[in-house]
């Protein structure tokens, strides 16, 4: 049985001409589902009985399944989505006044084992797969309300979740383009957002087929330091990643890369930390997000104090650079960035509670 949620348009239009039908009955169907949240071919009502027949014979709509839906103090909400054999990851929605963003995951755990996050910690099981990727956005809307067509209470699509997406490729892009249609969620590519650890050659086929806004978890203003921290760094040091950056923007919807950076007290918080990070990107058009830490049992780290950040954000926007304090949301229920753990039964057999030594740099 062919599950229609792992299908995009052209593929879902390529399943239905091996049907014998014709393509205009894909976009039927992907309306269904998509905009309207539909999953029984029979309430598929525009359709012929006869197709509907064939399709129960021959096909699901088939989402993951949510284990649990917490709501936190302030309005954020984060959903447990079983992905099965014991591998379960979370997906956040974030209100605000004029937008409201889902941060979706990729990867069942994640394989990058990045020093301050939870998710790497936990080891990798597997990719997520297209259903798996769009899923979420699929109960989200549900969950929210958000199902006949017009709402648009989820605005923004943030692939920030657990894992890492462009090592997930194939899968993110066919579920970025299935949010980009108008026959599904016909969002903006200015309101897509992909986040990576710095993947380059990833990064330049997202620049040619399927480009979005584009966030790279930097955390570091020089290689020594984040090659602790963002081992995938080793392979793809810096100037490799400014480069890549310099060339997406050709293509990009936005002008500009927003780079995440997580504030740690005496790690990469100091001053020196700030004017090095305005000398590596003073050739790309960028803005920051500065992210005061958020712990996790085990982690070693403490978050930078509010006047630290308040100082190195002082600091990048005298040199000129746009920059931002993200607002922690979700922290009571462990849904704030860096927090995502959900469940995983780890293929990578890493040591748990292992961390990197890392030397502490003063101010």
């Amino acid at each position: 049985m062919q599950n229609l949620l792992d299908l995009d348009a052209d593929g879902l239009t390529a399943w239905f001409a091996e049907q014998g039908e014709k393509p205009f009955r894909a976009r039927q169907v992907l309306r269904w589902m998509h905009r309207s949240g539909v999953a029984d071919f029979d309430a598929m009502t525009d359709i012929a009985k006869s197709l509907r027949d064939k399709l129960k014979a021959r096909a699901v709509v088939a989402p993951p399944t949510v284990v649990s839906d917490k709501l936190s103090d302030d309005g954020t909400r984060k959903f447990l989505i079983d992905v099965g054999n014991g591998n379960a990851v979370e997906t956040v929605f974030i209100p605000e006044d004029e937008r409201g963003t889902l941060c979706i995951s990729t990867q069942a755990g994640c394989a990058l084992d990045c020093a301050f996050c939870s998710t790497g910690k936990q080891g990798f099981n597997r990719n997520l797969t297209v259903a798996e990727i769009i899923g979420q956005l699929w109960q989200a809307n549900r969950a929210l309300g958000a199902v006949h067509g017009d709402e648009r209470v989820i605005s923004n699509v943030v692939m920030m979740g657990m894992g890492e997406p462009l090592a997930n490729y194939d899968n993110t892009v066919a579920a970025l383009r299935l949010m980009l249609d108008d026959n599904a969620y016909g969002l903006s590519r200015r309101r897509v957002t992909v986040s990576t650890s710095g993947l380059v050659p990833a990064i330049d086929r997202l620049r040619e087929e399927c480009p979005v806004a584009l966030a790279v978890s930097l955390h570091a203003p020089n290689d020594a330091l984040r090659d602790q921290l963002v081992p995938i760094n080793q392979k793809y040091p810096l100037r490799e990643l400014m480069a890549a950056c310099r060339r997406y923007l050709e293509k990009a919807p936005r002008d500009f890369i927003t780079f995440e950076y997580t504030m740690m007290a005496g790690i990469n918080d100091s001053d020196a930390h700030a004017r090095e990070l305005l000398a590596l990107v003073r050739d790309v058009p960028c803005k920051f997000n500065l992210i005061p830490f958020n712990p996790f049992p085990g982690s070693p780290f403490r978050r930078s104090p509010a006047e630290r950040v308040r100082r190195f954000g002082e600091i990048l926007i005298q040199g000129g650079i746009v920059t931002t304090t993200r607002k922690t949301r979700g922290d009571d229920i462990d849904a704030a960035c860096g927090q995502l753990a959900g469940q995983v039964k780890d293929k990578t057999r890493r040591t748990a509670g292992g961390v990197i030594p890392i030397q502490e740099s003063r101010s």
